[in-house]
């Protein structure tokens, strides 16, 4: 069970293996996107497409048709990557081993929906995946195996993410033969250390520069690609994507805008933050220099 691309390495590993069978998926129906709001398929209905892998998009689980195929289908173990619904005992306990979730950070800190998000606004050092048995709690079942990465200065939720979905792969492939051997023994979250990353909203995107420059610099690689950071100029959305804190520009009034070296800044609450990459209105991602070469008007505040 998946939807998003973190799930795609798990569902490729996992059809490669020669001593597993996948036989069918789960994932989420497909969404209206893009201007013209036309439907497109999850990136794991399209991978299990081209696997000619079985597949299943309820709107929600448990509906009765989806439960009868998941009956009927009489899985071994359920393996859940990012599919974005929360299970239910009758399909928890469906499987003979139960279901195991790959989750996207080191739990007990962050469970929910945005852990790399989360993990990058806070500012962490390191994350990760836990690869866990699941229960009828929000990420709260006991874990299986657990590996970390480094947090790099300049990773966004998207580099981040890549890294993760193929180390969650990995870490799957090692840890299903211990587990159902029963030589693998789960072992209860601690309740100490325990975080929430909520699903995130367009507006989580947009910059406050009340706060400190650090924080926005985070913010602007947390919400890269989604829901993307931006802040309103000349009556339109300015999309961030990229950008740099100058520790010597300060005591300007909070988001007047400048220029330095070059690029443009915007000061904050307590030094500047360059825009080092940008996507004006209508037009395609740009440096920042070469922005202002056609925002004259950039300096006014």
């Amino acid at each position: 069970m998946g939807s998003p691309d973190f799930a795609l390495p798990c569902l490729s590993a996992l059809a490669a293996a020669r001593n597993y069978q996948v036989v069918g998926v789960v994932t989420q129906p497909d969404r209206a996107a893009g201007r013209g709001r036309e439907l497109k398929a999850p990136p794991v209905k399209t991978l299990a497409l081209e696997l000619n892998i079985p597949i299943i998009q309820p709107q929600k689980l448990p509906e009765p048709e989806a439960l009868s195929q998941l009956q009927a289908w009489n899985p071994d173990l359920i393996v859940v990557a990012a599919f974005g619904q929360i299970l239910k005992i009758d399909v928890l306990g469906l499987p003979k081993y139960g279901c195991i979730n790959i989750h996207a950070s080191l739990l007990p800190r962050w469970r929910g929906a945005a852990p790399i998000n989360a993990a990058i606004l806070a500012g962490d050092e390191e994350t990760g995946v836990t690869i866990m048995q699941m229960d009828v709690g929000l990420d709260t079942g006991p874990m299986l195996a657990k590996r970390s990465i480094r947090l790099e200065p300049d990773d966004t939720t998207g580099s981040a993410l890549q890294a993760l979905s193929t180390l969650g792969a990995d870490l799957l492939l090692e840890t299903l033969p211990h587990f159902i051997s029963g030589k693998l023994i789960a072992v209860p979250q601690p309740a100490e250390g325990a975080t929430y990353a909520p699903m995130l909203k367009k507006e989580d995107g947009l910059l406050d520069f009340t706060h400190p420059a650090i924080e926005l610099e985070r913010r602007v690689r947390a919400m890269n690609p989604w829901p993307g950071a931006w802040f309103e100029w000349n009556g339109n959305p300015l999309k961030v994507l990229r950008t740099s804190v100058v520790s010597d520009v300060k005591g300007l009034e909070i988001g007047s805008r400048l220029t330095v070296a070059g690029r443009p800044a915007v000061m904050c609450s307590d030094v500047a933050l360059i825009l080092e990459e940008i996507q004006p209105a209508g037009k395609k991602i740009m440096a920042g220099k070469s922005f202002l070469a056609g925002a004259r008007e950039w300096n006014s505040s």
